[in-house]
């Protein structure tokens, strides 16, 4: 067995879901190779090269690749995919994008969201928000899997030496074109990877009381994230969201400020390592899920535990 791993990345840098993607392959067996489908993505190439487990690199290098355009990308994949009995895409915005055009194209079906790999043909993925695990067996020729990345520990970023092979940049699919991009910068940690985040929900009051969490979140050296509750009052950015419609998290520390925790926003945090959870509401569901709950006035409560800090 050989399998196709789709890098994600920024033109620049390899993403850290991509490690965590290789780390789900690797659990089928067989040899990995890496896709790296870009425009001077070079650096990227190499840094996927060094990856432990990675047996070879493609690198496709193309203007119609430049923006990473869903059809181009799937394009590129399919050119390649003849050679593969597995291919693996991070279960992130970008690989839910691409991956069930491949799925299509391929006219096979796909094994969304897996969690772990029990054997090379058959995995299980969380349902019903998180309530249930199925567990899911693949029989097409080729299996198109996208996976939660938070559910496998990263592959070490050195040590590998794998080689990088230039292939074929596909052409513009001509179906879509880019038109812009607005980049949400932070100097905190990307939200999706922060071994520490700091979340506000519905009981912060307002965009201007989600200001008190600042402070925490700095001294904790903490990536902010909020409930989809709070994004929908507009008290948070929507990049902000973490639930099931939102971004999926498992940092060693998560603290709930403010949040009754319901089921939506559950599935996005509960396999977080330790959960710290502040509410004023005793019978608040986030305690269900927290290994430490407070039960105080947040106003209060946050400041307390900043001056501690």
């Amino acid at each position: 067995m050989t399998i196709l791993v789709i890098a994600e990345h920024d033109n620049a840098e390899l993403k850290g879901a991509t490690l965590n993607t290789i780390a789900a392959a690797a659990k089928v067996g067989g040899d990995i190779h890496v896709l790296v489908a870009g425009q001077g993505i070079q650096a990227v190439a190499d840094q996927a090269a060094q990856a432990t487990g990675v047996a070879k690199v493609l690198l496709a290098d193309g203007p119609a690749l430049a923006d990473g355009l869903a059809e181009n990308v799937a394009a590129q994949v399919l050119a390649v995919a003849g050679s593969y009995s597995h291919i693996f895409f991070p279960a992130t915005a970008a690989g839910k994008n691409v991956a069930p055009r491949v799925a299509a194209k391929l006219d096979v079906g796909q094994v969304s969201d897996i969690i772990s790999v029990e054997s090379p043909d058959t995995y299980t993925r969380p349902i019903y928000a998180g309530n249930a695990i199925a567990t899911v067996q693949a029989l097409d020729t080729v299996k198109v899997i996208t996976v939660r990345t938070t559910a496998f520990d990263a592959v070490a970023a050195q040590g590998g030496s794998a080689t990088v092979e230039p292939i074929t940049a596909v052409g513009d699919a001509g179906v879509s074109s880019f038109v812009g991009r607005e980049v949400a910068k932070s100097d905190r940690p990307e939200l999706a990877g922060a071994p520490v985040v700091v979340s506000g929900g519905r009981g912060m009051g307002s965009a201007e009381n989600f200001k008190i969490l600042d402070p925490l979140a700095d001294k904790l050296g903490a990536a902010l994230g909020a409930s989809r509750a709070a994004v929908d009052a507009g008290y948070a950015p929507n990049d902000w969201q973490v639930g099931q419609t939102g971004k999926i998290v498992a940092p060693q520390l998560y603290v709930a400020v403010g949040i009754s925790g319901a089921i939506q926003h559950l599935a996005g945090m509960k396999d977080s390592k330790v959960i710290v959870a502040i509410n004023k509401d005793a019978e608040a569901p986030i305690f269900g899920v927290a290994d430490y709950g407070l039960v105080a006035d947040l106003f209060q409560a946050v400041p307390e535990l900043v001056d501690a800090l």
